[in-house]
């Protein structure tokens, strides 16, 4: 009885802790700094306890120290100089395109002393002990004295001091915009450890990603300057600016200062900015967040600012009905940085365009809450957040054409570069700055899009739901999305994954031919491209009626839901191995008049001329 006790207990461990929840680190940050608004630096302290929740002994520590990179021949100068001499073509005017990131370019190289970055770590101390310290450029390595152990915590103090850079890329002083201070990446971070190891990536150009924890921050600097950040403001009532309840009495600590301490929870980064000359609105969103529209309070910027501030306020219903709740108390939009970047609680944005605003603000669900590692998964973030973003904009503007056709039309304009590549690719290594943002931003939408076409639209839909409530705050990597897609639609959906990201193969249908037998109609299709996809095919006849045709693929073991009125006939499934399919129509072949492939235009074929036959009896 015993024995078989114990084998009962080794079946039920197996299988039960054989696909755990997956575990990740946890962290806390209590940070003080000074900001001197005359030397542009800041001192530091940060107190941090971390949580090693892996089943690994670690013997060091990373942090990032992002603003070394805002250094004369840095990585990112170097990097992006390289990337400069690439010619991508010629503009209509016959002048070479080169592959710049506009904002970067050659600038670096050119900054003064009192302009460059830096963050100088002057201590880290585990447990009270000091440790010792590697620089790595913009990653500081902390060789241990003590290993962490397993399911255990330490502490660590950190005190730094750091250079604010001129404005280069994201975070700096005096954007274009005149706004002081944009402060982003500008603590030493602790860098994210998870089942695939350290994730010890240096700042070259893009993507972040972060430890789950709570912040609280303490900032004081100069006392005309209002403050905005991620988190929620501590001591509203002693600061003002707007902050403070409805009617209170503002009562300010003396001093030339003042200390700003915003608090924000289970976020995996902190950004904050600062200036003397901003404004704010405030909107309370109805079941939603109080929203911060903080700007430059000059009058060309008075009047689009307010019109954000109408259009986020109508946009967070559609967001939440389609991609679920936003969770947190509030968030702030803030003029600052270089265009649009994505923090949790808040965004950096130059001006008050309504498509970077939306985009900016759906980062928070597939930025701020899934938390995907940009580096290793760009498209997971930024794909599904441009996706998301169409979507919510098309709404508004009640757009009534293709909700995804501009990032349709970019991905077909990579296919024709020459420039794809797989976007299995890590962020900072593709070899063109085009590559990375079209795969990223355009691809990364379209898989989202053309998947409504596999599994259709609701059902789409509900990988998207179940997507937000299973993933949330757990860092999910393309197989834990797909899982969910699979599991939704009842299909497999590994080959989807497998040629879309893992591989530049493209998808290229045509209308071979058609012929009469017995009465009947034959149309034959041709996969002429290497990439498999289900097909619909929609059939009109002279006496305007139609009939759909849906041919699954044989990978998918399962077909899609009807999803219009229209009369559908599912026929066997198409063998990925062969290059062409027949079907049949019992109409006869003078009846008919058009024959379309993918009438809703899902389907990323890349040559679509091939796609529609009208037929002039």
């Amino acid at each position: 009885m015993k024995k078989l006790l114990v084998v009962v207990l080794a079946i039920v461990y197996n299988v039960g802790f054989a696909q755990p929840d997956r575990w990740q680190q946890r962290i806390s940050y209590n940070i003080d700094v000074k900001m001197n608004v005359a030397t542009n630096r800041f001192n530091g302290i940060e107190k941090i306890d971390y949580f090693n929740n892996s089943p690994d002994t670690l013997h060091r520590v990373f942090f990032h120290t992002y603003w070394n990179a805002f250094q004369p021949n840095s990585s990112m100068d170097a990097r992006s100089r390289e990337l400069g001499n690439v010619i991508l073509g010629t503009d209509k005017n016959g002048k070479e395109v080169r592959d710049w990131d506009p904002r970067v370019k050659d600038r670096i190289l050119n900054l003064k002393p009192d302009e460059i970055g830096y963050q100088k770590v002057a201590y880290v101390n585990m447990n009270g002990k000091s440790q010792t310290l590697k620089e790595h450029e913009t990653i500081l390595e902390v060789v241990l004295d003590r290993p962490i152990l397993p399911k255990s915590k330490v502490s660590f103090d950190v005190s730094f001091e750091a250079q604010v850079p001129l404005q280069v890329r994201r975070s700096g002083r005096d954007n274009i915009q005149g706004v002081r201070y944009s402060m982003a990446q500008w603590y030493p971070k602790m860098v994210e450890y998870d089942y695939q190891g350290w994730n010890a990536n240096p700042y070259i150009a893009r993507e972040f990603y972060g430890v789950w924890g709570d912040y609280s921050v303490k900032i004081n600097i100069d006392n005309s300057y209002l403050v905005a950040a991620s988190g929620t403001l501590q001591n509203a009532n002693q600061i003002g600016f707007g902050y403070e309840e409805t009617g209170v009495k503002v009562i300010r600590p003396s001093g030339n200062t003042l200390t700003w301490n915003f608090v924000a929870q289970n976020v995996h980064d902190f950004v904050w900015a600062a200036d003397p000359n901003y404004a704010m609105i405030k909107r309370q969103v109805k079941n939603g967040p109080l929203l911060y529209i903080v700007y430059k309070n000059v009058d060309s910027f008075r009047e689009p600012f307010q019109k954000l501030a109408d259009t986020v306020e109508l946009a967070y219903p559609i967001m939440a009905k389609a991609f679920g709740p936003y969770p947190y108390k509030n968030y702030t939009f803030i003029q600052g940085g270089d265009g649009g970047m994505e923090y949790p609680m808040a965004t950096l944005i130059k001006d008050a365009g309504i498509g970077t605003a939306i985009h900016e603000w759906m980062h928070s669900w597939y930025q701020g809450m899934l938390g995907t590692n940009e580096s290793l998964y760009p498209w997971m973030d930024e794909g599904f957040t441009t996706y998301a973003a169409e979507r919510v904009t098309a709404r508004l503007r009640q757009k009534k054409t293709f909700e995804q056709e501009g990032s349709y039309r970019s991905y077909y304009n990579l296919v024709k570069s020459g420039f794809a590549e797989p976007m299995t690719t890590h962020a900072d290594h593709y070899s063109t700055n085009y590559a990375y943002s079209q795969n990223a931003y355009s691809k990364g939408a379209v898989f989202m899009a053309q998947l409504g076409y596999i599994t259709g639209e609701k059902v789409r839909d509900q990988i998207l739901q179940e997507y937000y409530r299973r993933w949330r705050f757990k860092h999910p990597n393309p197989n834990d999305f797909v899982r969910i897609a699979e599991k939704e639609s009842g299909m497999e959906l590994d080959w989807y994954k497998e040629y879309w990201v893992n591989t530049t193969k493209t998808i290229d249908y045509a209308i071979d031919s058609l012929w009469e037998e017995n009465g009947k109609t034959n149309i034959r299709v041709r996969r002429k491209g290497e990439m498999p996809m289900p097909i619909d095919v929609q059939l009109t006849f002279k006496d305007s009626s139609k009939e759909n045709h849906y041919i699954p693929l044989s990978l998918m073991y399962g077909q899609k839901p009807a999803e219009d009125s229209i009369s559908r006939t599912v026929h066997e499934e198409w063998r990925w191995t062969h290059p062409t399919y027949t079907f049949t129509t019992g109409r006869k072949i003078f009846d008919l008049k058009v024959v379309e492939i993918d009438p809703s235009e899902r389907l990323a074929d890349i040559d679509k001329r091939n796609n529609l036959l009208n037929i002039k009896w």
